[in-house]
């Protein structure tokens, strides 16, 4: 439920309101289960089934059925944006989900980065401090509060401890660096010793939870798990 399950509405950018009504809708679910119940062992194993029609039946379901096509129908355009503006302002406007074909992404998104050598290289111009700013100045503003003894809960998986450097760092040069938010992931490069090999620095005091690396990096090499004591970014206004 909640954003975890994806309840979304791209168009408008907006999911908050899907994500409480589906809490709740699995809190009735949980409590229709729950009546006519006696003790623990009638409970144990007990699947609460009625979640799903109940969800089906709600109004999140139309509102997100509405616009299922909407992000995988840029991808079925072939990439091009005025295709996908042109069928995005018809779906909006015309079939508003009572089309009877639903367009599906296939394809994991981490196998969709093309290699660094198939791609140009990008030189951003620098922050000015004043409309643009650095990665480390924004994450501020984030609030972090990870503890500097707190283990990483961003751990390389078992069995992939090159792929970092022989995988994403050859081929793609490591786009972990580039996508991340809060300069997480650093690859560091000794120049004074041409021969040694780069190493991959994962500062996870950073992290804003995001979690772009447990679906983009290459090979998913990067296991997220939740930071031991409940620490991460303190989201005030929220």
């Amino acid at each position: 439920m909640g954003c975890s399950a994806g309840f979304l509405n791209v168009p408008r950018i907006k999911g908050t309101h899907t994500a409480m009504k589906s809490g709740i809708v699995a809190a009735d679910a949980i409590l229709a289960t729950l009546k006519g119940t006696e003790g623990t062992d009638v409970l144990e194993g007990k699947e609460v089934k009625a979640y799903q029609s109940m969800m089906e039946e709600s109004w999140v379901w139309r509102e997100l059925r509405a616009v299922r096509n909407f992000h995988p129908s840029f991808h079925a355009m072939g990439n091009n944006l005025y295709t996908f503006m042109l069928y995005s302002g018809a779906q909006a406007y015309l079939f508003r989900g009572r089309e009877p074909w639903t367009f599906c992404n296939t394809t994991p998104d981490h196998l969709r980065t093309r290699e660094a050598k198939d791609c140009p290289a990008i030189v951003y111009p620098k922050p000015d401090g004043i409309v643009s700013f650095d990665l480390l100045s924004n994450l501020q503003r984030a609030g972090v509060k990870h503890s500097e003894h707190q283990p990483s809960h961003l751990r390389i998986r078992p069995g992939q401890e090159a792929t970092p450097i022989t995988v994403s760092w050859n081929k793609f040069k490591s786009p972990e660096t580039r996508f991340c938010p809060a300069k997480v992931y650093e690859v560091i490069v000794d120049d004074a010793k041409p021969d040694a090999e780069p190493k991959l620095q994962i500062n996870n005091t950073n992290c804003v939870h995001c979690k772009s690396c447990a679906i983009k990096t290459p090979d998913l090499y990067i296991d997220w798990t939740v930071p031991e004591g409940g620490g991460g970014p303190n989201y005030q206004n929220m």
